[in-house]
């Protein structure tokens, strides 16, 4: 099942925005479990980096980097970019095989393509839930955040949190039974 996200003009989604196309740098801090970890869980540290690599009348692509992680785990965790499209009310998972040239091919649209249920990670009103086999996902709004949970009958999950006018807060992700996983949330800032 799909569904159309339309528009005229782009209204900045709250919880993911920039004001120009200057990437934005943040320290998060948590920590990461597994079976190759001999502690119950170690500290997990890095830096997420939110890039506007696009912007649209109808709405904006963002690149979100994990880089500079740090732990002492016995192999280098690793967390892939992700991509999203934004619009006034959807923070939308690009899921494709190169998201690079899907993201310059989708910036040429234009007005907002089709878009499938379960890669809608973010809105800005209501409440959003959608089953898929055993994985079950719901989004809502707490506040002046919007949490975005999946998880599998397994164990499997994985949950973002985003926040008005911050944008990423927590990004967390794990396999069932303990197997794999991390969790790291947006570091407070510290003023003078």
């Amino acid at each position: 099942m799909s569904i159309l996200l339309t528009g005229s003009a782009y209204a900045a989604n709250p919880f993911l925005d920039a004001k120009d196309g200057k990437p934005v740098s943040a320290e998060f801090r948590g920590a990461e479990w597994g079976n190759n970890i001999s502690q119950k869980e170690i500290t997990l540290s890095g830096r997420v980096v939110t890039t506007r690599i696009a912007k649209m009348a109808w709405g904006a692509i963002f690149k979100i980097e994990f880089t500079n992680l740090k732990s002492h785990a016995p192999q280098p965790r690793k967390i892939e970019p992700e991509y999203f499209i934004v619009t006034g009310d959807r923070i939308v998972l690009l899921n494709e095989e190169n998201n690079e040239a899907a993201g310059k091919k989708i910036s040429a649209m234009e007005k907002s393509p089709e878009f499938e249920r379960g890669n809608i990670y973010g809105i800005t009103s209501g409440k959003f839930n959608y089953e898929d086999g055993p994985w079950t996902t719901t989004i809502e709004l707490k506040g002046d955040q919007c949490i975005y949970l999946a998880s599998h009958n397994s164990g499997h999950f994985k949950k973002v949190v985003w926040k008005k006018g911050v944008c990423l807060v927590e990004y967390s992700m794990g396999q069932g039974a303990g197997a794999d996983g991390f969790r790291i949330k947006r570091a407070e800032s510290k003023t003078p």
